[in-house]
This record gives structure tokens, C-alpha cells and sequence, in this order.
């Protein structure tokens, strides 16, 4: 398990530490190798990770042909690289990835909440499913640019401190302008932050 003071003092300090510390349990690993391999809505099982290095060739291995995740975060690795060659250890380092991971989800949380208009409830049970599914409103999360700072509310909780209600951190679905809910996308290997071409390390794109 990853003690609270590692997480306080490597966690994006624009987020308070109750929401750090429910994102990275629910969304999250207690355990800095583990790797989550995703094609589709299919997890693909491998052996897991049991050095740093073991790690690292998994997420090499798989980065442009499917999702993959990694560490403390759960983070999207490939994200903004552009050859494998880019991927750095600092996925599997606990400090590294949770500055990462918290950094980028304080991103994703903050869009929800400027969404909904207020930092509620609902708005982090949303940003927990965006994080695992990259999608929020029907795009891709990540490439969004971050609205800043979170909009004021004289009512604002600190949802570090509450339990979720329901299905919260589990929804997947958004509600449309008319009030209607839709499902939002599955998770698409081909939009998981990666801008590898495949092509020309002799690999078949996912189909």
C-alpha cells in the first residue's frame, strides 16, 4: 500500500488531498508495477510485472496496439509520445507517477466540474470513469485543454471526505442537452493518447 505521506508529498498540489487520495483508491493500484492492458473492452491477461524492468517491457510491448495503464495512477502510458523509445521509467516510480497521474486527473476532474458547474459530488464519480475510459461528453478526455481553476461554490464539499452515493464512480453515462442519458464510448485503443506509427516498426494497427 502507498502511505499517505509518499502521496501528499508527490500528489499535483492542485488538488486537495482528499481527492487524491479517493481517486488513487478507486481508480488506482496499491501496487507501483502494475500494468493493465486493455484492447476494446477486452483486458488482456499477462504475467504480472515483478521489476521495474519487467514493467517497462510490457508497457513497450503493447503501447500503439492497446490501452495500457500503469502504476500507482493507473496512468495512460503513450500519452503524448511519439516512439516507445520516448517511454520513460518514471511510469513505475511511485512519486513520478502519482505527480503524473494526479496532475493529469486534476485536468479531467476540473473539466467535469466546469461541466456540471460546481465541484459536486457527481462531478468526481464522472471524472473517475473519464480517467478509466478516457471519454467524457463524447470526447476524448485527454486532449482537452484544461478550463483552470475550479469554479467557486459557497457550498463546495470536500468530496475527499464523503463516501460516493450509488454508482457514482462507476456511471458511463453523461446526460444530453435535452435531459436524455447516452452510454458514452467505449474505450479506443487507437485514441489512447499514442501517436505511434505503427507501420513502421512492422506492426498492424488494431483493426
Amino acid at each position: 500500500m502507498i502511505d499517505a505521506a509518499t502521496i501528499h508529498q508527490c500528489a499535483d498540489p492542485g488538488l486537495k488531498p482528499g481527492v487524491v487520495e479517493k481517486f488513487i483508491r478507486v481508480a488506482g493500484s496499491p501496487d507501483p508495477l502494475a500494468v493493465t492492458i486493455r484492447a476494446g473492452n477486452r483486458v488482456i491477461l499477462v504475467m504480472p510485472p515483478k521489476t521495474p524492468d519487467d514493467a517497462m517491457e510490457l508497457v513497450r510491448r503493447y503501447v500503439g496496439q492497446a490501452m495500457v495503464r500503469v502504476g500507482v495512477t493507473q496512468y495512460p502510458a503513450g500519452l503524448g509520445v511519439t516512439d516507445v523509445a520516448e517511454l520513460k521509467p518514471d511510469l513505475v516510480d511511485v512519486c513520478a507517477n502519482i505527480r503524473m497521474g494526479t496532475a493529469l486527473f486534476g485536468k479531467v476532474y476540473r473539466i467535469v466540474v466546469k461541466w456540471y458547474g460546481a465541484p459536486v459530488d457527481e462531478a468526481f464519480g464522472d471524472a473517475i470513469d473519464a480517467w478509466k475510459t478516457g471519454y467524457f461528453d463524447g470526447k476524448y478526455v485527454f486532449d482537452q485543454p484544461d478550463p483552470g481553476s475550479l469554479p467557486a461554490h459557497k457550498d463546495e464539499l470536500d468530496i475527499g471526505d464523503k463516501p460516493l452515493k450509488g454508482d457514482d464512480a462507476a456511471k458511463s453515462a453523461t446526460v444530453t442537452d435535452n435531459g436524455a442519458r447516452q452510454v458514452k464510448e467505449p474505450d479506443d485503443p487507437n485514441k489512447a493518447g499514442i501517436r505511434i506509427d505503427l507501420t513502421v516498426i512492422g506492426v498492424d494497427k488494431p483493426k
